[in-house]
């Protein structure tokens, strides 16, 4: 059958079996509109940003085990999509972007609406493409979808030339499986160093075991729950992991790093022997690494990408395999090696965990004056009991979220960890929603996170999408401030928010409902009202909060990760 390139994209789209291409049009993809147009086996999102388009698309893979894909015009509409791409990179999440181009006979000749997408983004793609055959378009869609979402998981751009989307040929679907002579994805560990890792696990007499997002990417919750239950040693989830283990899970020492706990930075610190299991070894999460390398431990590493391990720091049994597939060697090789060796008593070693976590390091002191930022996170946690899908956007109350919102399951908790953009909240819940269209998903951001891509609430009017959006108001881009309050004397240069809008009026404009709480008292209540009475509606909720509250712990930047600060009431400080 013949049709033209537009038709054969839409066909390869449906053939990877996509139910959902968020996007906005424009002049290079008119012909890949109008094939939209013409069929009904998938559902186009229109955004108000192309950023959203991408984040959305993001959230979309992020909270379900699809991947998620988004479609932009050429020149500005590929170079906006920029931010969420590389977001979509830094976190390792399964993408497909589809750029219009300018036609193959005008690349290169600053053609109206051209810009070498390909080269910008290489630098955070995990492959791109710019199709310059119409005969190999529904192959390229094919390859696209299978680099995204096998190994290491990221991004892929595929860069259409208009003529290609207009001219026709005849449509064989690709049909074959993939292969690519230079990318063979890793599955299977090598089985000389599990043994090796196992057996140091089982001489251990202070094991520890880290995990990241490799663990939610890799569906490797219930394994990793399984060889934890065997190993019987505290766990760590990093900003990426949440959920990777229940919160719940008498074994998890909450989440380590610069915000995290003083158990489970004590714990990093203090071991014989790290596990360290789809991790990354952040500059957030251990802190200097020449501090972190100055107690002797050893270390086990897993990971799907060989160019992640012993990157940050060195590694004593490296493991290169799908998290998913090692796991359960590794519960296999346990119980067939425990037979031959004795495991000392690792019972002193919770004994001091249990000391540690007598400091209580996320008590805070509310107020009956002033709503605190924390509070609101908690009774979230009680109204949803736990079950809600959370996005959050950037800054001190991405930390609190993190810290207070106990996460029980995987793909629940969705941010930006590893690009830190601001502004990805409300678009991350589009996503999320389509994805989950059953479930209840809450937005926790700042006021002046919301208002980057804020003009998403047309978005949400027009597709019925529900959200509840809890803003922490403190007037203040509140990390920024805290910072200048720690490292630089206070003085609180462009951190204030003048000028801000009215919340209440400004998303009732856009047909939604808005609140504005004031009073600790009323914080219950609100949320309580807006979770049962307003379930079908997107709610706006501007909590005014304590504008001097600070996110604790915390370790400063170039510090060890032991080197933790608690309180202001620790820092000789003018406020």
């Amino acid at each position: 059958m013949e049709m033209n390139g537009a038709d054969i994209l839409a066909h390869s789209l449906v053939e990877e079996g996509v139910e959902h291409i968020f996007g906005y049009p424009g002049g290079a993809v008119l012909y890949i509109y109008d094939a939209i147009f013409k069929q009904n086996k998938f559902k186009h999102i229109l955004v108000r940003h192309e950023q959203a388009a991408v984040h959305a698309a993001d959230a979309y893979s992020r909270s379900s085990k699809k991947i998620g894909v988004c479609l932009v015009t050429s020149g500005p509409g590929a170079t906006n999509a920029i931010t969420g791409i590389a977001t979509a990179y830094m976190d390792s999440i399964p993408m497909v972007i589809i750029s219009g181009q300018v036609p193959t006979t005008s690349i290169g000749e600053d053609a109206f609406q051209e810009c070498d997408t390909v080269g910008i983004t290489r630098p955070c793609v995990k492959h791109n493409f710019l199709v310059r055959d119409i005969k190999d378009l529904s192959k390229i869609i094919k390859q696209a979808f299978y680099i995204a979402s096998t190994g290491r998981p990221g991004p892929v751009l595929v860069d259409i030339p208009k003529d290609i989307t207009a001219t026709k040929c005849e449509y064989v679907p690709f049909k074959h499986e993939v292969a690519l002579r230079s990318y063979i994805p890793p599955k299977k560990g090598h089985q000389g160093q599990i043994k090796k890792a196992i057996q140091m696990l089982l001489r251990s007499e202070r094991p520890m075991v880290y995990t990241g997002g490799g663990i939610i990417l890799s569906n490797a919750s219930s394994e990793l729950q399984n060889f934890l239950k065997q190993l019987n040693a505290p766990c760590t989830n990093t900003l990426m992991g949440l959920g990777g283990i229940p919160s719940s899970n008498q074994q998890y020492l909450g989440m380590p790093g610069m915000h995290g706990t003083y158990e489970a930075n004590m714990a990093m610190q203090n071991c014989d022997v790290l596990l360290a299991v789809g991790v990354r070894f952040d500059d957030r999460v251990i802190g200097n690494p020449k501090h972190f390398s100055e107690n002797s431990r050893k270390i086990i590493h897993i990971d799907i990408d060989p160019s992640s391990i012993a990157k940050r720091v060195p590694v004593d049994v490296p493991i290169v395999g799908n998290i998913k597939d090692v796991l359960i060697e590794f519960s296999a090789e346990y119980e067939l090696a425990k037979v031959e060796i004795k495991r000392p008593s690792i019972k002193n070693w919770w004994d001091q965990i249990s000391i540690w976590r007598g400091k209580n390091c996320l008590k805070y002191t509310n107020s009956d004056e002033c709503i605190k930022p924390q509070y609101v996170i908690e009774k979230l946690w009680e109204i949803t009991e736990g079950n809600a899908f959370v996005t959050s956007d950037v800054g001190q109350h991405q930390m609190w979220a993190a810290q207070y919102y106990g996460f029980d399951y995987p793909r629940r908790w969705i941010n930006s960890g590893g690009l830190g953009t601001m502004g990805v909240g409300l678009p991350y819940a589009m996503g999320v929603q389509i994805a989950n269209p059953n479930s209840e998903v809450a937005v926790i951001t700042g006021e002046g996170s919301i208002q980057m891509n804020i003009q998403e609430l047309s978005t949400c009017q027009q597709y019925h999408l529900t959200p509840k959006i809890l803003c922490l108001n403190n007037r203040f881009l509140g990390m920024v401030r805290q910072w200048q309050q720690i490292d630089y004397g206070s003085r609180y240069s462009e951190s204030y928010m003048d000028s801000l809008p009215d919340f209440v009026k400004l998303v009732e404009s856009y047909g939604h409902i808005g609140f504005r709480i004031e009073k600790p008292s009323d914080v219950e209540p609100v949320l309580r009202e807006t979770f049962s009475k307003y379930n079908k509606r997107l709610v706006f909720m501007d909590f005014i909060t304590d504008r001097t509250e600070n996110v604790w712990p915390m370790v400063k930047a170039g510090e060890g990760l032991t080197n933790m600060l608690f309180s202001s009431d620790s820092l000789n400080l003018e406020d």
